[in-house]
């Protein structure tokens, strides 16, 4: 049996995030389990992250994939990041609903499979479960619609 090079490359990743919120969760009060600090819970999580990534990277599999690694899915990897741009930089002027509108359109597009027409029907509907969720359900005050908007 042998190792796949991108469960090994997956698992080194899972530690280098996972240390990565251990190192970063230090910076604020780790607390106890009964009296946990801001920073106990990025702990946790980057302790877990970096102990699955070493079981991911060390797992040897019966049928591992010995092929090459591809190049990355730049398109996917770029419009998903830029969709978090999207929503961080317009959600306070555009407001909720544009914003999460948008997001999830440019998100939808960054599989080769998902259609416009299809993408603006998920992006529709994910907003509406936005509103449903964080609006309706949890009662925040967030702006439907922010001030870059003229209505």
């Amino acid at each position: 049996m042998a190792r796949s090079p991108k469960d090994v490359l997956a698992g080194v990743l899972f530690v280098v995030f996972g240390l990565g919120f251990g190192f970063g969760a230090t910076a604020y009060e780790i607390g106890d389990p009964v009296r946990m600090g801001p920073g106990f819970f990025p702990l946790v999580v980057g302790v877990l992250l970096a102990t699955l990534g070493v079981i991911i990277a060390a797992t040897r599999s019966a049928e591992a994939d010995l092929e090459a690694i591809s190049a990355p899915p730049w398109r996917a990897a770029i419009l998903i990041l830029g969709a978090l741009l999207v929503f961080g930089l317009t959600v306070r002027g555009l407001g909720l609903v544009p914003s999460t509108f948008v997001t999830a359109l440019l998100a939808s597009l960054a599989s080769r499979e998902t259609r416009l027409p299809m993408a603006v029907l998920l992006a529709a509907g994910l907003t509406v479960v936005s509103i449903a969720i964080f609006v309706v359900a949890l009662s925040l005050r967030l702006p439907l619609v922010g001030p870059w908007i003229p209505i």
